[in-house]
């Protein structure tokens, strides 16, 4: 019965007493993931970019608060949504596969030799896609428990880092990436996916209640 007793490693709650008889949900592990890019630098296979990623952030998403004054107060509503950059941080190996594909992507936005900038935006922007894993691999296929895909990608910033005869890590690169959107594949409800609208009183068009 000492399995049983796992049960009770959970946060009793009043209004569902049934929901504290099942125990905790698995969480999603920080370190089970994956980083996919396409149409990055040349074009060509991306697939060492992905294995020498270390670190990486999910997208953040922030709306512009607007305000309406009014007679003793104010109101307040969501204006446009702005995605904030991904920061993403980057094992340099010794092929310069990384480093080649880096530097390749920022010659596509602007030529450095020639001080000569692309056409449009739509000539070097990329798609980035983050994926959360179940921990599979080998012979067992990995599941995407959750899937962004970034839309209209392009690196905003690339720093190599620095070098030093006392630190024995590896070389880095990190890249802050802007994009243009994101969509969470997943379930109703995720970014991107269809869900309900809510109605508040005094109708759908009203600022509030």
């Amino acid at each position: 019965m000492a399995i049983a007793a796992l049960s009770n490693f959970t946060v009793p709650l009043a209004s569902d007493q049934s929901a504290s008889t099942q125990g905790m949900l698995m969480p999603k592990l920080k370190y089970r993931f994956r980083i996919s890019f396409e149409n990055f630098g040349s074009g060509n296979s991306t697939t060492e970019l992905t294995k020498q990623v270390a670190e990486a952030a999910r997208p953040s998403v922030k709306f512009a608060d607007q305000k309406i004054e009014v007679y003793n107060s104010v109101i307040h509503y969501a204006g446009k949504p702005a995605w904030d950059p991904i920061a993403i941080k980057l094992r340099d190996d010794v092929t310069n596969a990384v480093t080649t594909l880096v530097g390749e992507q920022n010659q596509k936005q602007f030529d450095f030799f020639e001080q000569s900038s692309a056409a449009s935006a739509g000539d070097y922007k990329f798609t980035m896609r983050i994926e959360i894993l179940d921990g599979g691999n080998g012979s067992s296929t990995p599941t995407a428990l959750e899937t962004w895909e970034c839309y209209g990608c392009y690196l905003v910033s690339t720093n190599y880092q620095d070098l030093k005869y006392s630190d024995q890590g590896p070389v880095m690169i990190d890249l802050s990436i802007q994009f243009d959107n994101a969509v969470q594949v997943g379930p109703v409800g995720a970014i991107g996916s269809p869900t309900s609208v809510q109605t508040f009183p005094g109708g759908t068009n009203a600022l509030g209640a």
